[in-house]
């Protein structure tokens, strides 16, 4: 997959929002964000920012190398959120799988039956 593409880093960016909501994502991974984010707002840089065009030289190379190795774990966020893993919820439970059943219209209460189960 390309990285340098402009709607490609958009999506990247957008996607970190859903990556840090995420409980199975590493720490690692969401301290490398609040550390780039730490940077960008830091008064000391690489370059400092009052030399306008150059300033922010240095802070959007330090993000497109934590876009860059993100990048994979970023992807499965693109479209919003990545699906739920349940595995950690359901975890020590006894579940059951490979299950099959049928309804049949027969096992339905019919018109003017009330359950009297309830």
């Amino acid at each position: 997959m390309q990285f340098l593409g402009f709607r490609v880093l958009i999506k990247r960016l957008k996607a970190i929002r859903f990556m840090m909501a995420d409980k199975t994502v590493p720490w690692y991974k969401k301290a490398l964000v609040v550390a780039g984010i730490v940077y960008l707002f830091l008064p000391i840089d690489i370059i400092p920012p009052f030399l306008f065009p150059f300033g922010f030289i240095d802070d959007i190379v330090v993000w497109i190398l934590i876009l860059w190795y993100l990048s994979s774990t970023l992807d499965k966020y693109w479209i919003g959120e990545k699906p739920k893993d349940y595995s950690r919820k359901f975890r020590g439970k006894k579940v059951v799988d490979d299950v099959e059943y049928d309804v049949d219209e027969g096992d339905e209460p019919e018109k003017g039956e009330t359950d009297r189960h309830a």
